[in-house]
């Protein structure tokens, strides 16, 4: 264990004057989605500094919400963690994470990353950016709105409409600028495709350097990630060829993935889950999310690492993801009137 670890979790469990024997033992019941090995940093540096075990169960974000319902008040989970607000949403409405009254929590994480109810809150973030052929696209879409402009029309590749960052996407549209814009926009990106939509992130990547597109839309940990470290299909010359804009820079901003976690609804070791919440919002771990994942901290003024600090600074959408969520319905029948695939 770290003299800094030490230093931050003292620091964390002081607002909260949690007496140490509370936590000197016990388990951690954790279900969650997050599949990166970097992870594993996370869950030790939290067991030796707290003598509390993490017990993990993961697996699919939505096999794991239906499993803690079908569970119910039997269930030994203590935590979920997952991946996009729509999904943290959906969990809240299943009624299986409770609220968390937390100083450090309210303290470190932004009221627009966390629930209105403190159910679930950020730990860290990844913004979805546009990234284009540098060579084929001298004048690139600036906004999430210009993408469906009639000039990009063949160009532009994107995942289907079942994917929950498709749908938040939209969602945030939705939020900004209204149901009616966001079904043009969803009409017009359509009649721009240059394939029907498939695959995950790294997919529409790789269609930028096969050449099946031009403009494509993801999430900037993927794109960091193939600058810091070898992935298929992207070597650092083909990287080379691909430039990228934060969108909205002069109105709302560039919309933001969350990554987060809630206490459950039935939590056994409950204390615990707490103090594992807010050791996620400690700099070290926030730190653990950037350099070993490629995100954003959600904890403004944690340092970036090298790969992530490399695309740039940018203004992020501040808006309420609550209330992004809340339009995930909406978005699903656009996309059906639309027939985004």
């Amino acid at each position: 264990m770290t003299s800094t670890l030490k230093t931050s979790l003292v620091a964390l469990t002081a607002a909260a004057v949690l007496a140490p024997a509370a936590h000197a033992n016990g388990e951690l019941n954790l279900y969650s989605s997050r599949h990166y090995d970097t992870d594993e940093r996370l869950y030790t540096d939290f067991e030796q500094a707290t003598g509390i075990t993490i017990n993990r169960i993961e697996g699919n974000a939505d096999e794991l919400i239906a499993r803690m319902e079908a569970e119910g008040v039997n269930s030994p989970a203590d935590i979920l963690m997952t991946v996009d607000t729509s999904r943290l949403q959906r969990a809240k409405a299943a009624g299986i994470l409770q609220p968390v009254d937390s100083a450090v929590l309210e303290t470190r994480i932004p009221d627009y990353l966390q629930d209105d109810d403190n159910q679930w809150f950020g730990f860290s973030q990844r913004a979805r950016i546009i990234f284009y052929d540098k060579a084929d696209v001298p004048n690139p879409p600036l906004s999430y709105l210009d993408l469906a402009d009639p000039a990009y029309k063949g160009m532009v590749c994107h995942r289907s409409s079942t994917n929950v960052y498709s749908q938040t996407l939209l969602s945030a549209i939705i939020e900004n600028h209204g149901e009616a814009a966001a079904k043009d926009w969803a009409a017009g990106v359509v009649a721009n495709f240059a394939r029907e939509p498939q695959g995950g992130d790294t997919d529409q990547l790789r269609g930028l350097v096969s050449g099946e597109c031009d403009i494509s839309i993801s999430n900037t940990y993927y794109f960091a990630r193939a600058i810091r470290t070898d992935v298929d299909g992207l070597s650092k010359e083909a990287m080379a060829g691909i430039g990228w804009v934060f969108p909205a820079q002069n109105a709302e901003g560039a919309h933001m993935n969350l990554s987060g976690g809630g206490v459950a609804a039935h939590a056994p070791n409950r204390d615990n889950a707490v103090l594992f919440l807010e050791y996620l919002a400690s700099d070290q771990a926030q730190e653990y999310f950037s350099a070993g994942n490629d995100e954003y901290p959600a904890v403004p003024g944690v340092a970036l690492s090298p790969s992530v600090a490399a695309l740039g600074i940018f203004r992020p959408d501040a808006v309420d993801l609550s209330e992004v969520a809340g339009n995930v319905p909406a978005a699903q029948r656009i996309f059906n009137a639309v027939g985004w695939k």
